[in-house]
């Protein structure tokens, strides 16, 4: 009731509202207790959010400030209110009912508070009470309301709920969710059921697929088996026309001969019955004779022509059957004919497909072949043997793999070998003839990287392989793959392809670290890749040659260090020979690469040795620096000092080093021609060549007296070489 309709009540009425109001906070603690239920409920199932958009204020306990503009009712949510609606109309049904007892009816008509201005009786203390189980007793009906809305998802009735209805409903027991996760979950279900009907959906069409090619193959079959048919009663008809031209032609002969043969019994027995009658005829005549001397003369010789007569055989059997011979005629053909109609024909001969490029391993291949639309095949039989060549007469061995399917993977194989296949089909008729053969060529074997050849320098690495198959291969793949961190990386950085020989010079990156493995090609594929090499970008890397090394001098420290313990002396060997003869030196293999070369040798202080540089061809029976293809520093001792020497064509300028270098460095730039010395520890340059270089060099190092020298390379370009700071 609002303010206006307060103030026209009487004092007496102001007072019982007084009363009323004093009783009321017991009223909206329980409704409090039951809206924070029902919060609670609903915070637990995710919709207390939408709640406080649609509720009112919290309910709002003790009384107005002013006496005067004080409510007779709390102010309640909507779940109060409809509680209070309830009550008015059980109230109402009550009034209706005749059985019901005056008590109940007050309580009910009091429930209504400050209904009629009157003063609420002592058990309005229970009224949250009652209205509690008398909701909870039709709890299933408050549901049915304009203004309810489920709000969570019930999962035992699979239906959804309000969530006062699983505080004090029929739902009171059953798990709940919120609505908003049933929905998902429903969606979820929904793409579930939907991903199944969509593999469904695949599947019949492509089953719809296959009924539609089953479909067609029995159309094309019973073209195929009319045409058979037809063919076949052809061919049976042809022959029982000619087998019945044969009978007919054999009829007709023995026709002739018994024909022939009773002609010419009839004949006889004409030319029988002539005799007869004429013998006749002359005894009738002789019995009219009436001279008796006569008589006796004729009928001697009438008597003598009967005996004649008499001793003739006379044939009076028919020399011929009148009936013909009834030989059986052979229908065997006939009858396989008339089989062969409920049977297919044999096969056609398969024809073998070329190999296609790319689809062979070092010790497998795949062979496909095709076969004529027309044909029933159950099986294929797949010949196979090595191609070789071989002396007349002496065949490989052959091979055969079973196969239902037009294609067959043939296995344990030699890498980089040329097999010869052929193919024939077989159904229950019979075997096909066998199809034309083809060649095919398996992968080869992986290359095997040469380490002791390969070279590098700071922009470029040469890599040297062996094939690794008997048999010459297409070309080779270099593969280049770039370290980074410290780990391989799996990733090819670059691939060369379509080498043709075995070595490649490769342009790579400064100061970095490289994987580099080789892959042998054919037409059949590439080979697996072979071990891998690494390579560091950081100096100039090369090998010492052993065939060019004098046979004093030996090699020790993997090729790092060399050594002679003996004095020089005359060595007989071939002219043609590699090797160093005269200096006991041995020359290094230096890439083929035109740029900065940079290498040191640690020398003993008292050891008598020649470092430099020399064509590939300089002569091997001279000394190094005593000619004009090679470049050397010489170190000897003499009594009073030690001597170097920078010679060049047996020259040397007038240079004085005063403090006898323990590790020398020596660059080679072909950029600017030149040719530099320096003493590595002192950072002093000691003596620089400046020439043409005509060709590529080598390194050189040779021994004078018994001594070693150990070599350092791959490592870096000092910096004060690259700076070009360095002591004079």
């Amino acid at each position: 009731m609002d303010t206006n309709k307060l103030e026209e009540h009487s004092p007496e009425e102001l007072e019982a509202n007084t009363t009323q109001q004093n009783l009321a906070p017991t009223a909206e603690q329980i409704h409090s207790n039951l809206q924070k239920e029902v919060d609670e409920l609903a915070k637990q199932y995710g919709i207390s959010e939408d709640k406080e958009k649609v509720e009112q204020a919290p309910l709002t306990s003790g009384p107005s400030k002013n006496p005067e503009t004080t409510s007779h009712k709390p102010i309640a949510p909507k779940r109060e209110k409809k509680l209070l609606r309830r009550n008015k109309s059980i109230e109402a049904s009550n009034k209706i009912g005749k059985n019901q007892n005056t008590e109940t009816s007050i309580k009910i008509e009091s429930s209504v508070l400050g209904e009629n201005g009157s003063q609420l009786p002592k058990e309005s203390g229970q009224l949250g009470l009652q209205q509690a189980k008398e909701s909870e007793k039709d709890g299933r009906h408050i549901g049915s309301e304009e203004n309810d809305i489920p709000d969570i998802y019930c999962i035992s009735c699979k239906t959804p709920v309000r969530a006062f209805d699983k505080l004090f409903g029929a739902h009171k027991d059953h798990a709940v969710m919120g609505i908003s996760a049933a929905v998902e979950q429903k969606k979820e279900e929904m793409r579930k059921n939907m991903s199944k009907l969509e593999e469904q959906v695949v599947q019949m069409e492509n089953f719809a697929n296959h009924l539609e090619e089953i479909y067609i193959t029995v159309e094309e079959n019973f073209a195929r088996q009319g045409q058979n048919a037809e063919m076949h009663y052809t061919e049976v008809m042809d022959l029982l026309n000619t087998k019945y031209e044969e009978k007919v032609q054999v009829l007709g002969e023995e026709k002739k001969l018994k024909l022939e043969s009773l002609f010419e019994q009839l004949i006889d027995c004409g030319k029988s019955l002539d005799n007869s009658k004429d013998l006749m005829e002359t005894i009738q005549g002789l019995f009219k004779e009436k001279d008796k001397v006569a008589f006796v003369k004729t009928a001697l010789h009438t008597t003598n022509r009967l005996n004649g007569y008499f001793n003739t055989d006379i044939n009076l059997s028919i020399s011929t059957n009148a009936e013909y011979e009834n030989p059986c005629i052979d229908l065997t053909q006939v009858e396989h004919l008339l089989d062969s109609i409920h049977t297919v024909p044999a096969p056609s001969a398969p024809v073998i497909n070329p190999q296609t490029p790319n689809s062979a391993t070092a010790t497998s291949l795949r062979v496909c072949w095709s076969l004529f639309s027309d044909d029933t095949v159950e099986s294929f039989q797949l010949y196979y043997k090595p191609v070789c060549d071989c002396a007349p007469g002496e065949d490989q061995e052959e091979f055969m793999i079973r196969s239902k399917e037009t294609y067959c993977t043939v296995t344990n194989l030699m890498p980089n070998t040329q097999y010869e296949f052929w193919v024939t089909a077989l159904n229950v008729t019979g075997t096909s003839p066998a199809s034309e053969n083809a060649v095919y060529v398996t992968a080869p074997s992986p290359p095997i990287i040469k380490s002791n050849e390969c070279r590098s320098c700071e922009n470029a690495a040469l890599i040297c392989w062996e094939s690794g198959n008997i048999n010459p291969v297409d070309s080779y793949t270099v593969e280049i793959y770039k370290v980074t961190s410290g780990t391989n990386d799996d990733s090819i950085t670059e691939s060369i392809v379509g080498i043709p020989i075995c070595e490649s010079l490769i342009q790579l990156q400064t100061n970095q670290t490289y994987n580099i493995s080789v892959r042998a090609v054919n037409v059949g594929g590439p080979s697996e890749s072979s071990k891998s090499i690494s390579i560091h970008t950081t100096g100039t890397f090369f090998h010492l040659d052993e065939e060019t090394a004098h046979p004093l001098l030996s090699i020790t420290d993997n090729g790092f260090t060399i050594a002679c313990a003996e004095e020089e002396s005359l060595v007989d060997l071939p002219y043609y020979s590699k090797r160093f003869s005269r200096c006991i030196a041995v020359m290094g293999k230096l890439i083929p690469f035109k740029g900065k070369h940079y290498w040191e040798v640690e020398v003993d202080e008292n050891t008598q040795y020649r470092i430099g540089i020399a064509y590939e061809d300089t002569n091997r029976n001279g000394l190094l620096g005593a000619n004009s293809t090679s470049w050397c520093l010489r170190h000897i001792l003499t009594p009073s000092r030690h001597k170097y020497e920078f010679l060049h064509c047996g020259v040397s300028p007038d240079t004085r080093i005063t403090i006898p270098p323990r590790r020398i460095g020596i660059l080679l730039d072909y950029e600017h021609s030149k040719l530099s010395f320096f003493n590595r520890d002192l950072e002093q340059h000691m003596f620089t060549f400046v020439c043409q270089f005509c060709h590529l060099v080598h390194p050189c190092f040779g021994l004078e007296k018994p001594g070693s020298l150990k070599i350092h390379h791959g490592i870096p370009i000092p910096d004060f070489l690259r700076n070009k700071k360095c002591k004079s």
